[in-house]
C-alpha cells in the first residue's frame, strides 16, 4: 500500500486536495508528494479553462479558505434585487439571477462579475441587451420587444401597466417579476365585415358587405378599457349595420348608399370614440339580393325603360305629324312652294326608273301636274 501519492497539476488545472473527505487547500500547477495513509487523501482536478466551480461544495469552500479566497475564486454573491453579468476577458458571457452565489476560477481566464439593480428599473441597459442577443440568451433571461415606427409598446409588470414604449428596441429583466410587453399598431387599419344576411323595413332579405377603415389614437385606452379592440369595433359595425338596413326600405337602401354609410358611420364612432380609436370611414361595398328579388327588379327595371321608350316614341310622333300640318298649310297658301316640293318628289321617282317617256311635252307634263291659282 503506498504512503505517498504523487499529483501532478497542469498549467491550465486546479487540484483541491481532501483528507478524509474535508477540503484542505488548493494546489497550483506543478508536481506534489502527498503523505496519503491508508488513500484517506483525494486530489480533485479542475480544468480552469472553463472558469465556472462545478463541484458541490461551494460553501466549504467560502468558509474554508475565508480570507484567501480571492487568490483563487471570484466570489460572485448578489442580493435579491442584483442582476450579476459574468465578465471574461472583459467581455459579457453570461447572466447571474438574482440571490445567486457562485464560485469563479482566476489565474487563467480574467474573470468579473458585475452587479446590476433591478429595484428601480427593470429595463437592461441597451449594450448589455445588444451583447446578450449576439449570445443567444437575452430571450432566456429578459422580455424584448422592437417596436417599429407608427407604433407603441406597451410594458406590463405583475399586471400593471408600467410604461408607454415608442419605437425602438427593449429589454425588460424577467427575473421576480412577471413581465409582458404588447405591441399596439397606430396605422391606418382596414377591417372587412362580410356577408350580412339582414332584413329590410320593407322584410326584403340581403346580403351586405362593409368595409371601415380605423386608427388607434390613444394606445392605453385602446388596450385597457377592452380586451381586443379590433373585435369590438367588428361586432359594433356588425350592429350599425344591422340597424340601418333595419330603418330602410329596399328602394331606399339601393337609391342613396351614402345615407346608409353614413347612418352606420355615426353609430360606430359614437361607440368607439372613448375606447381611443378613430373611426376613419365606413362604406357598403356590395348589396346582394337573391335570385328571385333580382329577377323580380329587372322585370321592374324593363318595364320602367319601356314604358319612357313609348312616352318618347309618342313624343316624337306628334312632333312629326304637327310638322307636316304646319307643311301642309304653307303648301296651301304657296302654289310656288307646292310645285317645288312637286319637283322634289319628281325628282326621286326619277332615280329608281331607268327610262322616262314623257307625251305632249315636259311642258306639257308641268303644266298638267299642277294647275296654278291665278
Amino acid at each position: 500500500m503506498k504512503m505517498i501519492q504523487r499529483v501532478v497539476i497542469g498549467d491550465g488545472e486546479r487540484g483541491l486536495v481532501y483528507r478524509n473527505r474535508q477540503f484542505q487547500r488548493v494546489l497550483g500547477s506543478g508536481a506534489y508528494w502527498l503523505f496519503a495513509p491508508f488513500s484517506q487523501v483525494e486530489v480533485v482536478v479542475h480544468d480552469i479553462g472553463k472558469p465556472e466551480y462545478a463541484g458541490r461544495d461551494v460553501e466549504a469552500l467560502i468558509g474554508a479558505l475565508g480570507a484567501c479566497l480571492s487568490e483563487h475564486f471570484a466570489l460572485a454573491d448578489l442580493g435579491m434585487t442584483d442582476v450579476g453579468l459574468v465578465l471574461k476577458n472583459g467581455k459579457i458571457e453570461d447572466v447571474l439571477a438574482p440571490g445567486t452565489r457562485k464560485l469563479y476560477w482566476t489565474g487563467l481566464v480574467p474573470v468579473e462579475v458585475r452587479a446590476i439593480s433591478v429595484a428601480d428599473s427593470l429595463e437592461v441597459p441597451a449594450d448589455v441587451a445588444r451583447r446578450l442577443r449576439q449570445l443567444g440568451v437575452l430571450d432566456k433571461v429578459a422580455v424584448s420587444l422592437v417596436v417599429p415606427a407608427e407604433s407603441a409598446g406597451l410594458v406590463f409588470i405583475d399586471g400593471k401597466l408600467a410604461r408607454v414604449l415608442e419605437a425602438g428596441a427593449y429589454a425588460f429583466w424577467n427575473f421576480q417579476k412577471n413581465v409582458a410587453a404588447e405591441l399596439i399598431e397606430r396605422r391606418v387599419q382596414a377591417l372587412e365585415v362580410g356577408g350580412q344576411e339582414l332584413l329590410t323595413r320593407d322584410k326584403v332579405s340581403l346580403r351586405v358587405n362593409l368595409a371601415a377603415s380605423l386608427r388607434v389614437v390613444d394606445v392605453v385606452a385602446a388596450r385597457t378599457k377592452v380586451a381586443k379592440y379590433a373585435d369590438f369595433v367588428y361586432r359594433e359595425l356588425q350592429y350599425g349595420l344591422r340597424r340601418a338596413v333595419a330603418g330602410k326600405t329596399l328602394d331606399e337602401l339601393l337609391g342613396d348608399k351614402a345615407s346608409l354609410d353614413a347612418d352606420i358611420f355615426g353609430y360606430v364612432r359614437g361607440r368607439v370614440t372613448d375606447l381611443g380609436i378613430e373611426l376613419l370611414g365606413v362604406g357598403v361595398k356590395d348589396v346582394i339580393l337573391p335570385g328571385e328579388m333580382k329577377d323580380i327588379l329587372n322585370s321592374v327595371v324593363q318595364a320602367e325603360k319601356a314604358a319612357q321608350a313609348n312616352v318618347i316614341r309618342r313624343r316624337e310622333e306628334a312632333n312629326a305629324t304637327r310638322s307636316l300640318l304646319n307643311t301642309a298649310r304653307l303648301i296651301e297658301e304657296s302654289p310656288v312652294l307646292m310645285r317645288l316640293k312637286e319637283l322634289e318628289a319628281l325628282e326621286k321617282v326619277t332615280e329608281k326608273i331607268d327610262k322616262l317617256t314623257v307625251f305632249g311635252g315636259l311642258d306639257g307634263l308641268m303644266k298638267q301636274l299642277v294647275s296654278l291659282k291665278q
